[in-house]
C-alpha cells in the first residue's frame, strides 16, 4: 500500500523560505511520476511542480525560478525547496504519486492522473 506523508509547512513572512517533504512508502515503481499540488479552500487543485523517473521535473510558470525540486531516492523522499515565499503561495500543499511515469510533464495540469496522495500541509505566507 502505498502512503505519501508530507512535512516541513509553517507560517513565514514574505521572501521566506520553506522546505517540504514528502515521505514515500511503498511506491517502488520502476518508472514513476511524483509531484507537488496546492490548493486554496474553493479553489481548485493546481500543479507546482512534478519530477518523473528520469529526474526530469517540470514547474508550473507561478513558480518557475523560485521552487525547486529534489530527491534523496535512498529514502524515497521528494523535497520541494520553496524561496522568495509571497502571500498568493499560501496555500494546502499536497505531494502526489503516480502509478507509471507516461508524460509526467503533462500530468502537472491534470492532478486527476495521480494515484496516490497525501494529506497535505499548510503554507501560509505573510505579507
Amino acid at each position: 500500500q502505498v502512503q505519501l506523508v508530507e512535512s516541513g509547512g509553517g507560517s513565514v513572512q514574505a521572501g521566506g523560505s520553506l522546505r517540504l517533504s514528502c515521505e514515500a512508502s511503498g511506491y517502488t515503481y520502476s518508472t514513476y511520476c511524483m509531484g507537488w499540488f496546492r490548493q486554496v479552500s474553493g479553489k481548485e487543485r493546481e500543479g507546482v511542480a512534478v519530477i518523473d523517473g528520469n529526474g526530469n521535473s517540470t514547474y508550473a510558470g507561478s513558480v518557475k525560478g523560485r521552487f525547486t525540486l529534489s530527491q534523496e531516492t535512498t529514502k524515497n523522499i521528494l523535497y520541494l525547496q520553496m524561496s522568495a515565499l509571497a502571500p498568493e503561495d499560501t496555500a494546502t500543499y499536497f505531494c502526489a504519486a503516480a502509478a507509471d511515469g507516461y508524460s509526467c510533464q503533462w500530468r502537472l495540469l491534470t492532478p486527476g492522473r495521480f494515484d496516490y496522495w497525501g494529506h497535505g500541509t499548510q503554507v501560509t505566507v505573510s505579507s
